[in-house]
């Protein structure tokens, strides 16, 4: 029993979501709130990190279902997992494969893009070109922004960048918090309006748009990601970032993959079903196979049957692929499709009636004979959520609840 749902509500899952629904609620969610796309919902994605910090993890998980938020920051249920939250970036990061927070300082920012593909592209593999905006070096000034020589060292923060200010919370009691020094804006050194690079303005980069070769095998899944190592955002003295690509596979109107597999529906007359059939299904890379049960191989409302290597193909494997799984329903005829005679003719054709045992005496005043109507259980239910705080009376004069007669 799950004593509260406010971290399932933040990722807009239920509370038995699979590990696998966290995981693709927190990517759309962490894409559309970061930062970088969203400056002013920088609550919102802190929300979005927290909630999936404590879900993705089982102990953390488990913990929060006995006591809620407040057994994850006591540290309550003896598993581990409490205390504090960590950086709502370095989970991002970790999720999409940029590493963590010391590692970020060694590189620069890491861009990451969300791209739509159809289940046609991630069968027979696809080519996108993707344009992006990014950081680069200045190449007039090399990354200095300015002059060779003309930058002098900000006597604010000693060329730290940072500045250090102490708070004293209660006698005997400071904090110390770090801040970017807001003479150089975190660079330590400054640069005269004169000696500022004319390209960069001294800002040392420059916004510049690159086009990219989004290259899509086959096989590959919703959600998996496509790194371009070292092409994201450069800044002076680091490593340049790195750009991800993340795939996010749209609906396809027939069939729905469950790992290797594809599955689909398939709709067969009753005639269908008992008689054998033929029919036609396009596959996703236009072939056409043609469905086949022979005479006397009996199909069941309900049945499952598949078809081998007609599934996804492997990823790096091409040539080896999934099943193709159909469900199948049959539709029964209408009411009074034949006259009463050709019930007893087709009657003749189909298993013989298994009857129950019959008394020795067949008086009709014995029996109270019993017809079938249509029923509305769903008109039911609410008639009689309708009636209940009715007095007796009141509800005996509405005749009760009626079987709905065609």
């Amino acid at each position: 029993m799950v004593k509260e749902t406010g971290f399932y509500d933040i990722l807009g899952v239920k509370a038995n979501a699979t590990p696998d629904e966290l995981k693709r609620a927190y990517r759309k969610l962490a894409l559309k709130y970061h930062p970088d796309k969203n400056p002013t919902e920088g609550e919102k994605f802190k929300q979005i990190s927290q909630a999936y910090e404590v879900l993705s993890d089982a102990k953390k998980r488990d913990i929060y279902d006995r006591g809620g938020e407040k057994a994850i920051k006591e540290g309550c249920g003896g598993g581990g997992g409490g205390g504090s939250f960590a950086s709502p970036m370095d989970i991002f990061d970790l999720f999409f494969g940029g590493g963590s927070r010391m590692h970020r300082e060694r590189k620069g920012k890491n861009i990451v893009h969300q791209i739509s593909v159809t289940l046609d592209d991630l069968y027979n593999g696809a080519t996108r070109k993707l344009s992006v905006q990014k950081n680069t070096i200045c190449e007039r000034c090399e990354g200095r922004g300015s002059r060779k020589g003309a930058a002098q060292m900000c006597m604010t923060c000693h060329g730290t960048g940072m500045q250090v200010r102490v708070h004293q919370l209660l006698p005997g009691m400071v904090q110390q918090v770090s801040t970017v020094c807001h003479s150089c804006q975190g660079q330590g050194q400054r640069i005269s309006q004169k000696d500022r690079c004319k390209a960069c303005t001294g800002r040392k980069i420059l916004r510049q748009k690159k086009i990219l070769e989004v290259h899509i095998d086959k096989g590959m899944k919703d959600g998996q990601k496509i790194l371009f190592n070292g092409e994201g955002d450069q800044e002076p003295g680091l490593e340049p970032g790195d750009i991800i690509i993340v795939l996010d596979q749209q609906e396809h109107p027939q069939f729905t993959r469950r790992g290797e597999d594809l599955t689909m529906s398939m709709e067969l007359q009753l005639v269908e079903a008992l008689c054998g059939f033929q029919k036609p299904v396009q596959t996703l890379d236009k072939r056409t196979l043609l469905i086949t049960s022979h005479p006397g191989e009996l199909i069941k409302p309900g049945d499952t049957k598949c078809v081998c290597n007609e599934g996804m193909p492997m990823l790096r494997r091409p040539f080896e692929k999934g099943k193709l799984i159909i469900h199948f329903s049959v539709v029964f005829p209408k009411a009074n499709f034949l006259p009463k005679n050709k019930l007893k003719e087709l009657e003749r054709y189909l298993p013989v009636k298994v009857d129950e045992e019959q008394p020795e005496s067949m008086d009709d005043d014995l029996y109270i004979y019993a017809d079938l109507e249509d029923c509305d259980v769903e008109n039911r239910k609410r008639h009689r959520h309708q009636h209940y705080y009715m007095d007796e009376e009141d509800y005996a004069s509405t005749g009760g609840v009626q079987c709905q007669t065609s």
